[in-house]
């Protein structure tokens, strides 16, 4: 069900259904031809050639028509994305598990279905959501420069307004820095997932309460960062700050990265939160989670992920349908990323939403084990236990109803 969705979601790259003014045209597949079939002859290559390479690693071709079918929607993906990125010395490549196993080997490709952009000696895995757009989004970030610099008073106040994202900022005295090069060699372990940020303007840094070779970590949704220990940082104390920290409190499903959120589970489970952040009642209950996760910042057994579904209109019903929750207004819950299996906060008042103590509670007993996925397990039970007795009672009434005819 979740592949039918996302396969629906790739088609919106892919089809210009209506004509436009100039200047509002949609691209549509040319029908040239760019993307390698990668093997053992021209891997090499191809690996010279291009600043980038983008691979899909995938399973041979199914025999199946409706298999067959996403994986050429999957093919024109790539097609249309290196249509597109043409200009850019972006190269793109399928890579088959069976057929090219050895080359597979060669270039470290593990899971099938994946898609791996090599740049200079990195190797960095894409885990959003496999559409054009999304996919393009992705490598225009990787093209530029793993830092970006904060030089006046406007840049910084954009800065600022970035709240749902993971990001850092470090105050040096300019490009020759050391101290900035270790900072600019570590942002390339994380670019472009993690944003990092650098300013060698005085009054900036002033501003954001920096001193000289300092490097501040900013948490999703948090008022205040968290300055990295220990300044000058190397290369590796800035990595290895940022790989303890990066799970946040409360984190926001985006399409660019929606596969590593989800795999990035506690114990198997994740407390998952839809709210609408154009509905005043969504806006509400997301004040309310951020109050909850400010409170309870430095619990590192808390992780939930907000799903805003106005940015997943095709998951919508997928999700109504597999969680039996309505997502016209805010909900929480525990998720079983193995099973789908869920258990949802009650909130049978639909003109007031929980209080912040309220949700703090329910976490609490979620943490401890009390509310977890299996009581949905024994509702379940519970439901058809109910069913059939249904089914006998209306046995009797029928037999009952037989024997006064007989009478």
């Amino acid at each position: 069900m979740l592949a039918l969705g996302l396969l629906l979601l790739y088609c919106l790259g892919l089809i210009n259904l209506s004509s436009a003014e100039e200047g509002l045209e949609f691209p549509s597949f040319d029908g040239k031809v760019r993307v390698l079939d990668v093997n053992e002859r021209n891997y090499k290559k191809a690996l010279k050639r291009y600043d980038m390479l983008c691979l899909l690693y995938h399973r041979p071709m199914p025999s199946e028509r409706e298999l067959q079918k996403q994986f050429h929607v999957t093919e024109m993906v790539l097609e249309l994305a290196a249509q597109v990125l043409e200009d850019k010395d972006i190269g793109f490549g399928m890579v088959d598990s069976h057929k090219d196993a050895k080359v597979a080997r060669k270039l470290g490709l593990e899971e099938e279905g994946s898609i791996y952009v090599f740049k200079d000696d990195r190797v960095i895995e894409f885990d959003g959501e496999l559409s054009a757009d999304t996919l393009v989004e992705f490598l225009l970030d990787l093209l530029e420069d793993p830092v970006e610099l904060i030089s006046n008073s406007m840049e910084q106040r954009a800065f600022e307004w970035m709240d749902e994202e993971v990001r850092l900022i470090g105050y040096f005295k300019g490009t020759e820095s050391e101290h900035y090069k270790e900072f600019q060699k570590a942002a390339e372990h994380f670019q472009p997932y993690i944003k990092f940020f650098a300013t060698f303007d005085k009054g900036v840094a002033k501003q954001m309460t920096l001193k000289m070779n300092e490097v501040d970590f900013y948490e999703p949704f948090m008022e205040e960062p968290v300055t990295i220990p220990g300044k000058p940082n190397s290369e590796q104390e800035i990595v290895d700050f940022v790989n303890k920290h990066k799970r946040p409190t409360l984190r926001k499903l985006r399409a660019e990265d929606m596969f590593e959120t989800w795999e990035d589970d506690m114990d198997g489970i994740h407390i998952v939160a839809f709210a609408e952040e154009e509905d005043p009642d969504g806006y509400e209950f997301l004040e309310i989670l951020k109050a909850v996760a400010r409170d309870n910042t430095k619990n590192p057994d808390l992780s939930i992920v907000w799903i805003d579904p106005d940015d997943f209109p095709l998951l919508t019903r997928y999700w109504e349908k597999t969680f039996k929750v309505d997502l016209f207004k805010p909900q929480i819950g525990v998720v079983n990323v193995t099973d789908a299996d869920s258990v949802w906060l009650n909130m049978p008042n639909d003109e007031a939403l929980p209080s912040a103590e309220e949700l703090e509670d329910w976490i609490e007993d979620v943490l401890s084990g009390k509310v977890n996925t299996e009581d949905d397990d024994v509702k379940d039970e519970d439901d058809d236990e109910d069913d059939e007795d249904d089914e006998d009672d209306d046995d009797d009434d029928n037999e009952s109803d037989d024997e006064d005819d007989d009478d």
